[in-house]
């Protein structure tokens, strides 16, 4: 069986990554315009954790295989073989989700920012043993939530820095 791969899902990756770009943008057209240098701190420092942030999502992935899950962050990753797994639990808080596998010495946390995040409940749940999986777990993988709010913060991010940058831009001009 070939292991299966989970990214953070592209509806949320493609506004934060224009987040970024218009961030860079930003930041240019304040050093082309000479603007105080006060702003153009705070603009770097505003681009620093939007660019982790980036960077940490663009770059994580789930893989299931036959043995165990792993997950994979910007410069780590983590490794539960399911024979470890002791409990895999679920808490919802509307549309956030969030898994947690335990082992006796490691856990790991998963969120519904996932892409297929249903698919990937189906096959934890399958693989996992029996007892360590609890009844919310399998109750969420039958019926996981659509969460849309990151989505939706993203793209308004992406809506203000424009006109910012347009309101930079045309009073320069």
């Amino acid at each position: 069986m070939e292991p299966s791969i989970y990214t953070i899902r592209k509806s949320f990756l493609l506004p934060l990554g224009l987040v970024v770009l218009l961030s860079f943008i930003l930041l240019a057209s304040a050093l082309f315009l000479q603007l105080p240098m006060a702003k153009i701190i705070i603009l770097a420092a505003f681009l620093v954790p939007v660019c982790i942030v980036f960077a940490e999502s663009y770059l994580r992935r789930v893989t299931i295989d036959r043995e165990a899950v792993e997950v994979n962050k910007l410069f780590r990753s983590k490794r539960l073989a399911y024979a470890e797994l002791t409990a895999v639990d679920a808490i919802r808080v509307r549309k956030r989700a969030f898994v947690s596998l335990s082992s006796e010495n490691n856990f790991m946390i998963l969120s519904n920012s996932y892409d297929k995040f249903g698919s990937l409940l189906q096959q934890l749940v399958a693989k996992a043993p029996e007892t360590a999986v609890s009844d919310e777990i399998r109750q969420l993988a039958e019926n996981p939530p659509q969460k849309c709010g990151d989505v939706f913060s993203a793209w308004l991010a992406v809506a203000v820095l424009t006109l910012i940058i347009f309101a930079q831009l045309r009073g320069a001009f």
